[in-house]
Parts: C-alpha cells; structure tokens; sequence
C-alpha cells in the first residue's frame, strides 16, 4: 500500500488544532511513553523489586516494560485509526475493525523474531502492549478468551502503514520506518531487520481471524510467563501511558515531574506533626505505642471502637513507612472522608481518593456509597484525580483505590506508583466481605510492603488465612483492655419496636440511633416518629448525593456533646461506619452479628461510666440484605447477653462462632495471563448509579466530574431500556419520584 498521509505523519492522538508534530506524532508519543516507563523503574528502583517480591535484576524488569511501552501502538499505523484521528472517519457510524492495541499484537507478532533479539521478555512485553487499555479477553468484566473483538465496519480488510509498493519495489513505509528507527536507537535492537517472512501491506477480513486464532493458542497453551512480573509491567505500562500522555501537553518534562512527584515522601516529622495534632496536648496509649514497636512486617491491630486505632496506625507509620508514602484504606467513601477530614487534612500533603472526594471536600461532609462503578466517571477525569496522588505523602482512599488494582480497575492501574512504594493501612478489615478480603489475601500474597491491617476482630480462620497469605510470622497487638472492658451496653429483645422507650428517652434529653435493613423500613419509621411529633432525621443511601452529604451532618452535628436538644437519627446500615457518634440508646433490626457489632460501636461510644440500652427487633424480610442464617447468627449473639456487656466480650464471641467464610481470591492481574480487562472488585450489589429524569434539563451541560453530587443509588431491575447520561442510566420520572426529605421512592 502506498502512503497517501497528509500531512505526511502516522498521528497517535486527534491534533484537534493542535500542532502535527511532537507528542502528536506515533514517534513522538511512544518516545513519551518509553521515557514515562523508564523514570518510574529508575525512580522506584530496587525498592520495586521488594515491593513485589520479583525474583529478576531491576535491568530485566526495566527493559521488559520498555519493549512493552514500544509496541503499545504500533497498532495505530493502520488506515482506519488514521483516518479517525484525522476525523475522516466517524467513530460510532464506521467503528474500527479492531481496537488499535489488538492491531499492535497482531503487527507486532509479525515482527517476534526481530523483537526477541532485543533485552527483556518479548511475550510479556506483547501482552501488555494488547492490554494497556484494558480491553484483552474480556468484555464487561467477564472473561471471553478473545484477543480483540472484530467489529462489523463495512470494511473487508484492514489497510497498514507498514510496507510501499514503490516502482515495484517493497520497502518500509518512511512514517513506520521511524518507529524501527526508535526502537534500533532507544531499545538496542538489531540494526539489521531478519524476517523469515514479509510483514503484511494488510490483512484480510480471514488473515485476522488466523492470526488471531493462532495467537491466542499459543499464549494460552505455550507461554508460562510469570504472573507477578506480567502484572508489573502491565501496572507500569499503564500508568506510564498515562502520564505519558498528559504531561507533554502541559510543556513540563515527563522525567522532572515524575522524579519530583514521587521522591515527595514521608519523614518522622511529618508524621509527628499528625500524631501531635490529634493528642491535643495527650500521651499516647501503651497499645498504640507497640504498633510502632512491632517488629513484623504485617501487624495486625484488634481493637474495638474510639481505642484510638487510628492514631495508632500513623504512630505505627512513623516507625514503618518513613521512605514511603503511607496509603490508607476504608470500606467506603464515607469512612475514608471522615478519615481525611479528622486526622491528615490540613497538617500534611495529602489527598483523599474515591470517586465523590471533590464533593466531599466542597461540603466538608461525607456519604456511605462504596465506588460507583469503572464507567460511572469521565476517565480524563479520573486519570487527573489519580495524578494527585502521586506527589502526596498521604493517601486516604476506599480500598478499592488499592485492591483494585487485583482486578485491573483503572484508578488504582493509574495510581500503581504511589502503589509500588507505599505502607499500607487497611481498616475495617472485619466488614469486608469474601469478594474483598479474598482480594485482601492475594494482595497480602504479592505485596512484601509494611502493611497494617485493624479490625474490631479477627476470626481464627481469618487469622488462619492471612498468616498463610503473608507466608512470615504476623504480631497481633490487641487494644486498651482497660477501655474494652467497660460495661457498655444492656440488650433486649422485642417481637417489635419499643416506641414508649424511645420517647422517654428523648423526653430526657436523649440521643437516639435507630437502625434498620432497608430504606422503605427506615422512610416508614421516620414517618412514625413524624407523626408522633418528634425530632427524627432520615439517613440512607437513596438520596441524590448532596443531599446524603447534608443529612450526614445534619446527624453529626445534632450528636454532638454541646447540642443539647434530643434527638432520633433513623438510618440503614450507612450508620455502621460512616457514621461517628456517640448514641445514648440503639434500636436495630437484627442483623448479621459483624453489622450488629459495628451498630453497637455507635452507642456509648464515648463511655458515660455506665452501660445504656441497645433494643433489638426482629426483620421479616429475609433476604433483603441479609440470610436467614445471618438473621439467626445475630439473634444468636443477642441472646448469648445478659446483663452489662462490653466490647470486648462481643469480639470474643465473635472470635468464637464457627463461621467460616468463602474468600474469592481470583484475581485477573494474576490469574489473567496475556488478559487484561477490568472486573468487580466487589460482589455485586443490588442498587445501580442514577440520574434522576426531572434532574436532567438543569444538569445535561454539566461537566462528568460535577455529576456524582446529583446521582442516586437504586435498586437495580428494569433500567435496560433506560436511556443513558455519560454512562448514567437516567431514571424515569413515572417510575421514581424524589424529595430532599424522604429520598427516591418508586411511584
């Protein structure tokens, strides 16, 4: 095929009035991205190696990622991407035959017997080259073994910009001869180019479907690469692109920003500075001085709620993570902001991570929702709010922003600098469900980093797991015992709820959580205590996102110790982390023992110096969250009690139950091979992101990063004819109706 490329340049990026040349340019790009690749290796140095447990020289690790970064789009020096950045050819009306990185594979394959002379490992190199998108085996977070989906393009063969026909003679193509050129100069690689066979003019709608064919077979049944090391270098890969691509733009140096990005990293005196901050003038408590005294890689701190866990773990950080950053994970957005909020905001630089934290920030409050979902945020947008985090020396985030990088999900892939050089603290680690803590456990399996992991308790066969996991001896350092042994709590148990205890309590001045299962429970029981005349605030997750944020405080700041006036808080399971506060008596369904636990961490959390009332009843809507088996575990642990309890006994009930859990441990970084597309982190709930219909004429112009304030959590069923807002479903106004009071309802 003869190039008629005009101007007379194989482009990487639409120029959209930019200038043709430069980073615009293939060469110019994948120069950039080369260079990305290679400053994190250098930068991250041996420390990468350990990090990782990687068994190979740092010179290895870094020529592999360096061949991966030169292949990565090859694949765009084909007549229809070509085309597409031109705008010559629509995207959706004519979509590409194949994916642009499925075409590096396939180029690239045609050129194995030069690539493999070159240092580093050309297999490992070439499946991260197809996968640096994350579209490689799989679609819509399943697995479907194909390398690149053949789209339908009214096209019969694809056209490369690899070889001319000139005056009969073949030769390279001049754009794709400067890309060879690259590779000879910056990669080492032969000078002399020795096929056995042509490289292709292009391939035929057949020829595609061979190849392809023939590639999959072989990295499926021939290649034994190394899953730990593929993972890396796809990680590397992947955020360097990415930061590769950003950066020329804005006319810094790729090699000075990420030097001076990542070298920003903790030293004791930052640390002091929060620790110093949060006594107030206070010593620290004996447990939280041996978390720093630990002498184990992995620690394990079992403590109850207000032990001070927290102030532990940066005492624990000042003895492990100097060098590093520090990474701190919660379960949800909402713990993770008050997180930020209470200790690190303001007294060094950090960053909260998930994917509301500029509405968070903004309303200086917080929400419950776990992350939205990959498609659920303007990926720019997310890669900008990922590059924060790579000069910070603290991040808070939702433990997705680390354990999902297990399954290839895109802010943690973006953020995997910070990743390879952190100490990590993971909390809550007792609320984790299978999905999670099995991700938990391979994480714990490759990553050789200080890590601290705290809980209110630990099952023997959680303890079993993790030790197996981190595969060298743990430390169990366990709380004030003095603080978890006061007598907190009475328990009583009722066929229904006990209004007449509620109002005394409230006619004394009392403050009041009450907790259901589900959100139609809680609207009917904040209705109730409305028509009794008392002072209720509804909280759960089916409000639009401002305004949760707005409950939440409403519901902190009528907790608080100088706010006299009673009050009843009516919420659903948002109160169980996300909610810090000190209730003078609990109502709660029952529940699975785990959720009650933590509900009862939110009554006389700052002890009064006497045990209050916790009354349960019973949820007649089995299933919806929870089993019948865990509806009968927690009626179990209600009536193991009688009389005064403690903390501490509940955790050692808890530490006692025979029940066993199912970690989900598969993990597509690892278990993926030359696959790579992103998966769930978590199990799958039963709510799905919304917009609302009637919002849609004030919030269609609205830029992606300013949606999430406006989206409401619902229950998933019906939404496929739904029409969609920048991958939004949009909920329509007949079936969902909204008020800021009551949150969405179904008509």
């Amino acid at each position: 095929m003869t190039s008629n490329l005009r101007p007379d340049l194989l482009l990487a990026k639409s120029i959209q009035g930019k200038s043709w040349k430069g980073s615009y340019g293939l060469v110019g790009h994948t120069g950039d991205v080369v260079n990305a690749v290679s400053t994190l290796v250098d930068i991250l140095g041996e420390d990468l190696i350990r990090q990782f447990g990687l068994k190979y020289k740092l010179s290895y690790l870094k020529a592999t990622a360096r061949l991966a970064a030169y292949l990565h789009d090859w694949g765009k020096a084909n007549e229809q991407f070509q085309m597409m950045v031109r705008h010559l050819r629509h995207p959706l009306n004519e979509p590409q035959m194949l994916r642009h990185e499925v075409v590096s594979i396939l180029m690239a394959w045609e050129f194995k017997e030069w690539l493999e002379q070159g240092d580093g490992d050309f297999l490992t190199a070439l499946a991260a080259a197809g996968g640096h998108h994350l579209k490689l085996g799989g679609k819509a977070g399943k697995q479907t073994d194909e390398i690149g989906e053949i789209r339908s393009s009214g096209d019969d063969q694809l056209n490369l910009y690899v070889l001319d026909l000139v005056d009969g003679k073949t030769q390279y193509n001049p754009h794709f001869r400067q890309l060879l050129r690259y590779g000879i100069k910056a990669l080492g690689l032969p000078e002399n180019i020795k096929l056995s066979k042509r490289p292709s003019y292009n391939w035929s709608l057949q020829q595609i479907k061979q190849q392809r064919s023939h590639i999959t077979d072989f990295l499926t049944n021939q290649w034994n690469g190394d899953p730990v090391l593929t993972g890396v270098v796809k990680a590397l890969l992947v955020s360097g692109d990415a930061i590769g691509s950003a950066i020329p733009s804005t006319g810094l140096s790729i090699k000075k920003w990420i030097t001076a990005e990542l070298l920003n990293t903790l030293d004791e005196a930052k640390l002091q500075k929060v620790i110093e901050a949060r006594l107030d003038g206070q010593k620290l408590r004996p447990f939280q001085i041996q978390l720093a005294q630990s002498s184990a890689r992995v620690t394990l701190a079992r403590a109850g709620c207000g032990t001070g866990k927290t102030l532990g773990a940066y005492n624990w950080a000042q003895a492990k993570a100097l060098g590093r950053k520090l990474i701190f994970c919660y379960p949800t957005t909402g713990t993770s902001t008050e997180g930020f909020l209470d200790y690190v905001h303001g007294e060094i630089e950090s960053v909260l991570l998930h994917s509301r934290a500029d509405v968070d920030l903004e309303m200086a409050s917080t929400g419950e929702e776990a992350e939205a979902g990959e498609d659920n945020q303007n990926e720019a947008d997310m890669k900008l709010e990922s590059f924060k985090a790579w000069g910070k020396e603290v991040i808070v985030c939702t433990v997705d922003t680390v354990l999902g990088l297990l399954q290839c999900n895109r802010r943690p892939l973006y953020c995997f600098p910070v990743i390879a050089q952190s100490a990590f603290v993971f909390d809550e680690v007792h609320c984790y469900d299978d999905h999670l803590f099995g991700a938990l456990l391979r994480f714990l399996e490759i990553v050789k980093a200080p890590i601290l992991l705290m809980s209110a308790s630990f099952l023997p066969w959680q303890l079993q797991a993790i030790e197996k996991a981190v595969g060298e001896p743990l430390e169990i350092i366990t709380g004030p015992r003095e603080l978890e042994e006061l007598p907190r709590y009475r328990f009583n148990y009722q066929e229904s709820p006990n209004w007449q205890r509620v109002e005394e309590e409230l006619a004394f001045g009392g403050k009041v959580l009450w907790v259901c299962n589900q959100v139609n429970t809680a609207i009917e029981v904040y209705k109730e205590a409305k028509a009794k005349g008392l002072n209720a605030i509804l909280y759960h997750s089916r409000y639009r996102y401002q305004d949760r944020v707005n409950h939440h405080r409403q519901i902190i700041n009528a907790f608080k110790s100088d706010q006299k006036q009673p009050v009843l808080a009516i919420t659903t399971q948002v109160a169980e982390m996300s909610l810090d506060l000190s209730a003078t008596l609990l109502v709660s369904q029952i529940a699975d023992p785990a959720a009650l636990i933590q509900r009862l961490g939110r009554l006389n959390r700052r002890y009064c110096g006497h045990p209050l009332d916790a009354l349960f009843y019973p949820d007649k809507e089995v299933g919806f969250p929870y089993s019948q088996e865990k509806l009968t575990d927690g009626l179990k642990l209600v009536d193991s009690f009688t009389g005064e309890i403690s903390q501490g006994e509940l955790a050692q009930w808890l530490e006692k139950s025979e029940q066993l859990g199912e970690p989900q441990k598969q993990s597509v970084l690892l278990d993926g091979s030359w696959r790579t597309y992103s998966a769930a982190l978590r199990k799958e709930g039963f709510n799905v992101t919304v917009l609302l219909e009637q919002d849609f004429p004030r919030i269609k112009f609205l830029p992606s990063k300013e949606l999430p304030r406006h989206t409401i959590p619902i229950p998933a069923k019906d939404i496929k004819n739904w029409s969609k807002h920048k991958f939004y479903p949009i909920a329509p106004r007949d079936i969902w109706q909204y008020s800021s009071e009551m949150g969405a309802s179904e008509i």
